[in-house]
């Protein structure tokens, strides 16, 4: 539904400074005097050692379980939530210096006294509040935290104080979290309308990467990732519609989940309108380690919450015990456009690595139909033509951004009918179908157990072909996007970096499309993150 209109009383340009100075004024003050001032010319990831306290540096190294077993051991703790929380917020302080990662912080007026009251906790009964216990946690800006605004990048969201755009309760996932004893201390940057594998927003500014001011740490998770990536927070909670939470993880050197839909509740957030579930947006979680994003997933599932959000499928983390052999795919390219060296180096590493172990058969699988996959998706992300995007950047006056005016252009967005909406659900539902006897086919049917045996178990492929990317420049959605169109659960890992000396460009006379040619033309990097993805039925 188009937003109400309203008398534009203020510029869009006095609300996204008004939007700013309450970022500055949420940093708190006796933590921005111990975090010493950026030091010119050295790289934000190496500022972290030298801009900081060693003892926060040590904190917020720690993975989650080493945080929980800090705090809560029986014998001895060696540290509390207090200290932990207040670490992970000044290294948060440095991070948005660096980065420009930051929507808020909400130290001073929520995770200090959260942190002391777990403290008190667990000093009276000796026990942990849950798994989480102490564990700092970010949350991506658009998920509701009580009496904090969801912008979703837009302006004209920020300055519209209904229960629609500042949040009246805590997001059910956040509740959750809070329960098992997370600390909710900082609430990221997000782009313009979300819609864009960078964050860039009128109202915040540009999101650089950890590594590199001059390349962007990716999109819409992006305040996410540099965080994450700083050591200014311990687990992140994205949002993914179109390579949301695997991009930035990707480039950031994170892990990041890309769940099934209906798996974490998105009750509480500023997100797809109801009805609006073409391609249907999820939450999942970031971390440095893969030990985090089983941790989020266990605790969300554990809580049932689809008791309270009945859309979701009841089904309870299990523990998944691997069969004596197992297939594995990988997918070198899309046959649309070439990964860049980094990527494809790197994949082949793996390939070499994981060859002839024990159990282990590696095959190449050919994704099928990306074209076609595209076509699809990208004619269900904004069915109104994007008349929405286009009402809420009017409602302020606010320019878009050179990337939301690019997916607004996009020739598969258009003003769709009822019946031409319908009918592209039902080429996604067949693209599906199709999709899962390309799968099969890699197995064999068997006549006496009635089914295909023998089918990849998972498959490994470039998250997006090319690492980090300069500002305004991540335009090919393909490799990720094709995912969510399918709602395949996807995990991006790290996988290395990038070396400008090993990594070659070298010269194509042929190319496999014009996106391939443009991308080839951007292949440029230095000694950055690069990640793969894997990707699982079920």
């Amino acid at each position: 539904m188009p937003p109400k209109k309203r008398a534009k009383t203020k510029s869009w340009q006095d609300i996204a400074k008004q939007a700013q100075n309450d970022r500055t004024a949420s940093l708190p003050e006796s933590l921005v005097r111990i975090c010493l001032p950026p030091i010119p010319n050295l790289p934000p990831s190496q500022q972290r050692t030298r801009c900081l306290p060693s003892p926060t540096v040590s904190i917020t190294s720690l993975s989650p379980s080493a945080i929980v077993a800090a705090i809560t051991s029986p014998s001895q703790p060696t540290m509390t939530a207090s200290q932990v929380v207040t670490s992970f917020t000044l290294a948060a302080v440095l991070a948005h210096k660096t980065t420009n990662c930051l929507a808020e912080l909400v130290y001073t007026d929520r995770a200090k006294s959260r942190a002391e009251a777990l403290d008190a906790t667990f000093t009276a009964t000796g026990h942990p509040v849950g798994l989480l216990h102490g564990v700092p946690v970010s949350i991506k800006s658009h998920i509701g935290v009580k009496g904090r605004r969801m912008p979703s990048g837009y302006v004209a969201w920020y300055d519209d104080a209904s229960d629609e755009h500042v949040a009246p309760d805590d997001a059910l996932v956040v509740k959750i979290l809070e329960r098992a004893g997370a600390v909710v201390h900082a609430r990221t940057a997000e782009p313009q309308g979300m819609m864009q594998l960078e964050t860039v927003s009128n109202l915040f500014g540009t999101t650089t990467h950890p590594y590199s001011e001059v390349l962007s740490p990716g999109g819409s998770s992006g305040g996410e990732a540099a965080l994450l990536a700083m050591g200014g927070s311990c687990i992140g909670v994205g949002s993914d519609i179109g390579g949301s939470i695997r991009v930035p993880a990707a480039a950031c050197g994170l892990f990041g989940l890309k769940p099934t839909a209906f798996r974490v509740p998105t009750t509480g957030w500023a997100g797809t309108p109801p009805g609006g579930d073409g391609i249907v947006t999820v939450l999942g979680p970031m971390c440095a380690s893969l030990e985090g994003v089983e941790l989020f997933m266990r605790v969300v599932l554990d809580a049932e919450p689809w008791l309270v959000e009945p859309a979701l499928v009841p089904m309870p983390w299990r523990e998944v015990k691997l069969p004596p052999r197992i297939r594995i795919g990988v997918a070198w390219d899309d046959g649309i456009v070439l990964p860049h060296p980094p990527v494809t180096r790197t994949l082949g590493d793996l390939v070499a690595r994981i060859s002839g172990l024990p159990g282990i058969e590696v095959v190449d699988f050919p994704l099928y139909k990306p074209d076609e996959a595209w076509a699809i998706a990208s004619s269900l992300y904004l069915t109104d033509g994007g008349a929405s995007e286009q009402a809420i950047l009017a409602a302020s006056g606010e320019p878009p951004t050179p990337l939301m005016q690019w997916i607004l252009d996009n020739p598969g967005v258009k003003d769709l009918s009822r019946s031409e909406l319908e009918y592209w659900l039902e080429e996604r539902e067949e693209f599906r179908i199709e999709y899962a006897g390309h799968w099969n086919r890699t197995g064999e049917w068997s006549d006496v157990a009635g089914r295909w045996e023998g089918t990849v178990d998972v498959l490994i492929c470039p998250v997006a072909p090319w690492v980090a990317m300069r500002h305004g420049t991540a335009k090919y959605w393909g490799y990720s996007a094709l995912w969510n169109l399918l709602d395949y659960p996807a995990l991006a890992f790290p996988a290395g970096r990038a070396d400008g000396e090993v990594d070659v460009k070298g010269v194509r006379k042929t190319f496999m499309s014009d996106h391939d040619r443009e991308n080839w033309e951007l292949c440029k990097w230095s000694f950055l993150y690069r990640g793969l993805c894997t990707n699982r039925v079920g």
